[in-house]
């Protein structure tokens, strides 16, 4: 019997994609504080149920940095796509990554992600309908 072991470049190349973190980054309202990140987490628990993905983590990070690569969340999200150990990334929209008066940056990490193997998936009705990486 021959016994097969995954090499870490290996990992690197063909990530898991039915292994995903979700990523939360909500802005706090007044009055619910907690609303809208409840909500995401919500949503991208059902949305990965229903396409049979696994989360391995809830990744968060307080909203207001525009630049990802400043929040330690997202730096986090970075390092398992890059290890290898994730396949997908669920967030409630693509703003989440980067606002929309940043969307070079946000297609700068989403591009970063997808040259490691990760896809990005949306949680948020409209866009999960489309299904794709923006």
């Amino acid at each position: 019997m021959t016994r097969q072991t995954t090499t870490q470049a290996e990992r690197t190349a063909h990530p898991d994609a039915g292994v995903a973190v979700l990523y939360v980054c909500a802005q706090r309202g007044q009055l619910m504080p907690s609303l809208a990140a409840t909500r995401a987490e919500t949503e991208g628990r059902a949305y990965a149920t229903a396409l049979g993905l696994r989360i391995t983590d809830t990744i968060t990070d307080p909203y207001g940095e525009v630049d990802p690569q400043r929040r330690a969340g997202w730096c986090l999200v970075r390092a398992l796509a890059q290890a290898g150990t994730i396949g997908t990334v669920i967030a409630r929209w693509p703003a989440v990554i980067a606002p929309d008066g940043a969307a070079d940056t946000r297609h700068r990490e989403i591009q970063w992600l997808q040259d490691h193997g990760v896809q990005v998936r949306y949680s948020w009705a409209p866009l999960a309908a489309a299904g794709d990486d923006r």
